[in-house]
């Protein structure tokens, strides 16, 4: 679980380097016309810009607690995919927490790198990305491991 979340975070961390050296803030780069495009944004809201200003701080704070929880719970979590959507979930949120402590304004408050514009949709980034595939598998795993476990017993 660890190594997939640091990689979804060094993944995450290295595109948005790239994309901060080559993108100018709010001006939009065409990738698929007008549909698929990247723009560069500083969110200070949580995932899909939802949220504002006023709450960084408390989103900066849910990520840290999530990351040490599932940290902490890790090695009781016995379903594969169940683990790897907790670690998609935990490297998404790494992601975003580095840019919350190193980023303007400041440290806690700091605003997280979007620049994934898809249609109308609202701007993200891979660790957003890496934060909704990772609530997928594990409800799926919730799911379909649930399933399987109440035909064993039965």
């Amino acid at each position: 679980m660890a190594g997939i979340a640091l990689a979804v975070a060094a993944a995450d961390q290295a595109v948005k380097h790239v994309m901060l050296n080559w993108l100018t803030e709010g001006v939009p780069q065409p990738v698929i016309g007008d549909w698929f495009r990247f723009v560069l944004l500083f969110n200070p809201g949580a995932a899909f810009s939802m949220g504002g200003e006023a709450f960084t701080w408390l989103f900066t704070t849910i990520q840290l607690v999530y990351i040490v929880a599932v940290a902490i719970a890790a090695p009781r979590i016995s379903s594969r995919w169940q683990a790897v959507g907790l670690a998609l979930i935990a490297g998404g949120a790494l992601g975003n927490f580095i840019d919350r402590i190193t980023r303007e304004p400041g440290f806690w408050f700091g605003h997280v790198v979007d620049f994934i514009s898809v249609g109308n949709f609202a701007v993200f980034n891979l660790a957003d990305a890496a934060i909704t595939v990772g609530v997928g598998v594990f409800v799926a795993a919730l799911l379909f491991d649930g399933g399987r476990q109440s035909n064993d017993a039965a």
